[in-house]
This record gives C-alpha cells, sequence and structure tokens, in this order.
C-alpha cells in the first residue's frame, strides 16, 4: 500500500510538472490569472469602500481582503475543467492512461499544479491587501492556519472542477458550467455582511462554503468578522474544515471513478 501510494504521488508529480511547463510556454496567461483577484480587489475596494459603514478609522480593506482571498479559490476553476476537457477530447488522457503510471496520476498531477498556482495566487494578493492597508492582528501561526483553511478550500473545489472537466464533452459545455462560478462567488460575504442581505438570502449565503471560509480566515486574521448570530456562524472555523473535507469525500472518488471509465 505504501509503495503504490509513493508512486502515484511520485507520477502525479510528472504530470503537474508537465502542467507548469505549460505555464512557462504561455506566462501572460498565468500572469493574467495570478493579477486578475488583484484587480477585483482594487476594484471592489475602490467602488464599494466609500459605502460601507465600518467603525471610525477602520478600513474596508480589512473586511474585503480576506474575502478576496476566499473568492480566489473559486475563481480559475474553470481553467482546470477546461484543461481536463482538452486533454480528453484530444486523447492526450488516453495515452497517458496507456502508459504504467498511477491510473491517479493524471488528475492528481493537476491538482498539485493547481494548487501550487493558488499559493502564487495568495502570495500576490496577500503583498497587495498589505500594501493597500490590510493587517493581520493574530498571531503568524493563526495567520498560516489561515491559509491552510484556502488552501484546503481550494483542494476541495479542485476535485469538483476535474469531476466536472471530466463528464463534460467539450469547451463549449465548460462555458455554459462557468456561468455558475460567478453567483455561487458573489452570494457569499466576501463583500458584505449576509445580515444586510434579506433574510432568506443571508441565509442562504451563510452557508456558502466561501462564506464559511472568509468568516474562518477573517477571525484568524482577527479581521472584523461579519460572522451572524446563528449556529454557523458561531462554528465558522469548524465548518471551514469539515465542509472542504465533505466535498473531498464526494468528489474525489467521483472523479477517480469516472477517469478510470472514460474509455468505456
Amino acid at each position: 500500500m505504501t509503495n503504490r501510494l509513493g508512486w502515484a504521488l511520485a507520477d502525479g508529480w510528472t504530470i503537474a510538472r508537465r502542467d507548469l511547463l505549460h505555464w512557462r510556454m504561455q506566462p501572460g496567461a498565468v500572469i493574467f490569472k495570478w493579477f486578475f483577484p488583484v484587480l477585483m480587489l482594487l476594484m471592489f475596494g475602490a467602488l464599494l469602500g466609500g459605502a460601507m459603514e465600518r467603525p471610525e478609522g477602520q478600513s474596508y480593506y480589512e473586511l474585503l481582503v480576506p474575502g478576496i482571498f476566499a473568492l480566489s479559490m473559486l475563481f480559475g476553476l474553470e481553467a482546470t475543467m477546461l484543461a481536463i476537457t482538452e486533454d480528453a477530447a484530444k486523447g492526450v488522457t488516453d495515452r497517458f492512461r496507456s502508459l504504467p503510471i498511477s491510473s491517479a496520476a493524471v488528475v492528481l498531477g493537476r491538482c498539485i499544479a493547481d494548487l501550487l498556482d493558488s499559493v502564487v495566487t495568495l502570495t500576490v494578493l496577500a503583498g497587495t491587501g498589505l500594501v493597500l492597508g490590510w493587517r493581520w492582528h493574530g498571531s503568524f501561526a493563526a495567520a498560516l492556519g489561515a491559509f491552510g483553511l484556502l488552501l484546503l478550500l481550494r483542494f476541495a473545489l479542485l476535485w469538483v472542477g476535474i469531476f466536472i472537466g471530466l463528464v463534460v464533452k467539450n469547451a463549449q459545455s465548460v462555458s455554459m458550467v462557468q456561468v455558475l462560478v460567478w453567483p455561487i462567488g458573489f452570494l457569499s460575504s466576501a463583500f458584505v455582511d449576509t445580515s444586510t442581505m434579506p433574510s432568506w438570502l443571508g441565509a442562504v449565503a451563510q452557508w456558502n462554503p466561501l462564506s464559511l471560509t472568509a468568516t474562518a480566515t477573517r477571525s484568524l486574521f482577527e479581521n472584523p468578522s461579519t460572522a451572524p448570530v446563528s449556529w454557523i456562524g458561531e462554528h465558522s472555523l469548524v465548518a471551514a474544515v469539515v465542509c472542504p473535507l465533505v466535498l473531498t469525500a464526494a468528489f474525489l472518488p467521483l472523479a477517480a471513478t469516472r477517469f478510470r471509465n472514460l474509455a468505456r
């Protein structure tokens, strides 16, 4: 069992290096992907910051930056779906399947590469946030825990994206799925306190995995919180761990099964 896991990880890293090489050959697209969340941060900070009621002397960026951190874990998922779909449509996936490598290596490799990409995205965003005046006020260990929660969410969402990429037939179908990314992202506490929404809509937004992670990271960063007075608001940290684990437990086996059955 240990040897099989070791070979799967080694094969997965080989596939991940292939994806990283593709990104090096297309630096413009990759750099834009890194700086798109920065554009969102600057745009919403400038457009909404003046309208947000905050305690005197408190910057809107203290609330916004952790929300954009969480939102960036969702954005870019369409690139994962598109890459998986194109590899399957072009026969690249079938060629990988014919090689003497672990059957999980192809999807695992994509997951590893995208997680590394997310680390860079969070680094760029954090640097921009610090320039704009955002700070974390807790310990360094708590801040690392917050970034760990963000990457855990990204890991879970990647398996959702990989599964969808294996299910849809072409790039046009992926474009239709992309439309759902925006309402899922904005129906959250990334930008505003959910208590400002209609009660039924705020209740839905509170349970959005992005809201759970955003609220938990704000707590760890000791930034202003938008946690509602409710069970989910009081247990956001636990929920931010449990929810990604549930998503992973559901979609990782689905993605692995779908990959094994591609040629059938």
